[in-house]
């Protein structure tokens, strides 16, 4: 092949390159939907141990087509949007319907109304989450983020995927559904993770904390998962009442006024600090402070002494 034939190929396959690493993070999306689709399967087969498991790794490959998408620099509002609707299923859709026939259905007639509660709080947050994403801090997410709040109803399911032992379970699942719909659309801060830079290098101290946590979740992964859910749906309204605590205004003590500082003789008023035109003074300086002109006197009154008589020449 000649080397004319070889630069005209090459824009082809860069054309073909890129391409290719548009539809990448839209591969992930679909894959994203299946898993939401699967999860409410297995949830009309009563096999909701498996369902939750799904909705996890769902919650990972949402994480997932974003990251691929700032990384190869191909992030459009067809990819916005269509992740949305796609999160609208997976994270919505998907845990609703799965509480609603592990128990929540057995608890009233129109319980239903409570997993649409969450559908509509879903549905909202995403909404809100694509107008603001330009002028949010990307530190932050306002209100609990879809993947995490699908996770902490999913962890329930997890933790008691049979509720028969435990009556109670059920009204908690519906109180949760509640409670976490209502954080959703709220204005609380969550940590979003996005400036953990993992390529960074890290101490060895990190290295028992984390197989601490690999061996608890081996031996316990249940109430991990749980614990995980709680303590991160949670964050968002502790963090609040930790910040208005701290900056809770204190009582100063109350000292008393500094004394007022006098200007020396034949000098005017201090300058001001940082330069400038010196202040006039708020009022003149009394009588007795004033220093004493020429012909004047230092008391009788304030009308000054008589001026000295001349005396006569002698003849």
């Amino acid at each position: 092949m000649s080397v004319d034939a070889q630069a005209r190929r090459r824009p082809r396959l860069s054309r073909r390159l890129q391409r290719g690493a548009y539809l990448l993070p839209s591969l992930f999306t679909i894959g994203n939907v299946l898993l939401g689709f699967y999860a409410i399967i297995c949830g009309l087969k009563d096999n909701f141990q498996r369902a939750a498991l799904v909705v996890f790794i769902a919650a990972i490959t949402d994480s997932l087509d974003g990251r691929i998408a700032r990384l190869t620099g191909t992030e459009t509002e067809f990819g916005k949007e269509f992740d949305s609707l796609a999160d609208v299923i997976t994270f919505g859709v998907a845990p609703a319907l799965l509480a609603y026939l592990w128990g929540i259905g057995d608890l009233a007639p129109r319980a239903w109304l409570v997993a649409l509660f969450y559908v509509v709080a879903t549905a909202s947050r995403l909404a809100r989450f694509n107008v603001q994403v330009k002028a949010a801090d990307s530190r932050w997410f306002v209100g609990l983020p879809a993947p995490a709040a699908a996770g902490a109803i999913c962890s329930l399911l997890f933790f008691a995927p049979d509720p028969a032992w435990r009556d109670w379970l059920e009204g908690l699942m519906a109180a949760a559904l509640l409670l976490i719909g209502l954080l959703m659309v709220s204005t609380f801060r969550y940590y979003s993770f996005k400036k953990l830079d993992l390529r960074r290098r890290w101490s060895y101290r990190v290295a028992l904390p984390l197989a601490a946590i690999v061996l608890v979740v081996v031996y316990m992964p249940q109430a991990t998962f749980l614990a995980i859910a709680v303590l991160y749906t949670l964050s968002g309204p502790a963090g609040y009442v930790w910040n208005r605590v701290r900056r809770r205004p204190g009582t100063p003590p109350t000292l008393p006024p500094p004394p007022a500082l006098l200007p020396a003789p034949g000098s005017g008023p201090p300058a001001p600090p940082g330069g400038g035109e010196p202040a006039a003074p708020s009022h003149p300086p009394a009588a007795a402070e004033q220093p004493p002109a020429a012909g004047d006197g230092a008391g009788d009154g304030g009308r000054g002494a008589p001026p000295p008589r001349k005396k006569a020449p002698r003849s």
